[in-house]
C-alpha cells in the first residue's frame, strides 16, 4: 500500500474513533526514516493528554493488527502536535490568524527561504505575512511549509 494510501486510510479510521469527542485529527504521517512509522497528531482545546494519546493509540492498534492493511514492520506513535507545529488545513490558518509563524520556502524569495511574521489571510493560491508592519505575499507553491514560531 502506497504511504498516501496507508495516511487516508489511517485519518478515516482515527476520524472513526474520535468521532463524538472534542478530540481534533491534526495530521498522519507514514515516514521511512531508519524504520517505518506511523504518527498521528491529535489536539483539543485546552490541551491533550497521555490518556487521550493512549485511548486512541489502543483503538488504533487493535484495528491495525484486525485489518493488518500495511505490509511493512511500523511504530506507531499518538501524541500532539507539539508547540511548534506544522499548519496544513484551512482550520488551522483561521485558529492561528495573527500568531507568528516560519514559512519554509522551497527556493529563496528576495534572497530569502525562510519568512517569519504574523499570519495574515491564507487563499488557495497565496499566503500573506505581516513582517514589521508591511505585508508579505507568497505563492502557496513556493511554500514548503508553515509552522508556528516559537521565540525563546
Amino acid at each position: 500500500m502506497k504511504r498516501i494510501d496507508v495516511e487516508n486510510l489511517v485519518s478515516s479510521w482515527v476520524e472513526e474513533i474520535i468521532a463524538g469527542t472534542e478530540l481534533e485529527l491534526v495530521d498522519v504521517e507514514y515516514v521511512r526514516e531508519r524504520d517505518w512509522y506511523l504518527r498521528v497528531y491529535l489536539d483539543k482545546p485546552g490541551h491533550i493528554d497521555l490518556d487521550d494519546c493512549q485511548k486512541v493509540s489502543e483503538q488504533l492498534s487493535a484495528r491495525l493488527d484486525k485489518e493488518d492493511p500495511i505490509a511493512e514492520n511500523y511504530l506507531l506513535e499518538v501524541s500532539s502536535p507539539g508547540l511548534d507545529r506544522v499548519l496544513k488545513k484551512e482550520k488551522d490558518f483561521i485558529r492561528y490568524k495573527g500568531r507568528d509563524v516560519d514559512v519554509q520556502l522551497f527556493k529563496p524569495i528576495d534572497g530569502k527561504k525562510l519568512f517569519v511574521g504574523a499570519l495574515g489571510p491564507v487563499t488557495e493560491d497565496e499566503v500573506t505575512l505581516i513582517i514589521d508592519g508591511q505585508k508579505k505575499v507568497i505563492e502557496r507553491t513556493a511554500v514548503a511549509q508553515i509552522r508556528l514560531h516559537l521565540d525563546f
